[in-house]
C-alpha cells in the first residue's frame, strides 16, 4: 500500500495538539474529561506507531540471546516464563533481570512516559 501523506504519525500529532490546546481549554467537567482521555488514547498510539517496531525487534534480540534461539516475540516471551516456572532459567538471572526491566521500559515509554522521569 502506497504511504499517505501526512502520515499517521503527523496526522495524529495534529489531531492530538488541536484536542489540548484548542477544544479542551472551552470545555469542562465530563466532555473535558472525555477529551483528555482522547488526547491520551490517541498519544499511546502515536508513540506505539513511533516505537513499536523497534522496541519489538530489541526485545526480540534479548529473548533470542537468553533463550539460544530465534522466534516470534510472543512464543519467545511465553518460553521464557515457561522456562523460569519450570526452573531451567533462573530468575536471578542477570540477562533475564536486563531484559525484564528493559521490556518495562519499554512498555512504559508507549503508554505512559511521564512514569520513567518519576
Amino acid at each position: 500500500m502506497p504511504a499517505s501523506i501526512p502520515d499517521a504519525k503527523h496526522l495524529l500529532k495534529v489531531v492530538i495538539k488541536y484536542l489540548e490546546q484548542e477544544l479542551m481549554p472551552t470545555l469542562d467537567g465530563y466532555h473535558r474529561f472525555q477529551t483528555r482521555v482522547s488526547a491520551n488514547v490517541l498519544s499511546t498510539v502515536r508513540r506505539e506507531l513511533e516505537l513499536g517496531q523497534k522496541q519489538a525487534a530489541e526485545e526480540r534480540a534479548r529473548l533470542r540471546a537468553i533463550l539460544g534461539h530465534d522466534g516470534e516475540v510472543e512464543d519467545l516471551s511465553r518460553e521464557l516464563a515457561d522456562r523460569i516456572r519450570a526452573g531451567t532459567i533462573s530468575i536471578e538471572d542477570r540477562a533475564v533481570h536486563e531484559h525484564v526491566r528493559e521490556s518495562l521500559a519499554e512498555a512504559l515509554r508507549i503508554n505512559n512516559p511521564k512514569w520513567l522521569t518519576r
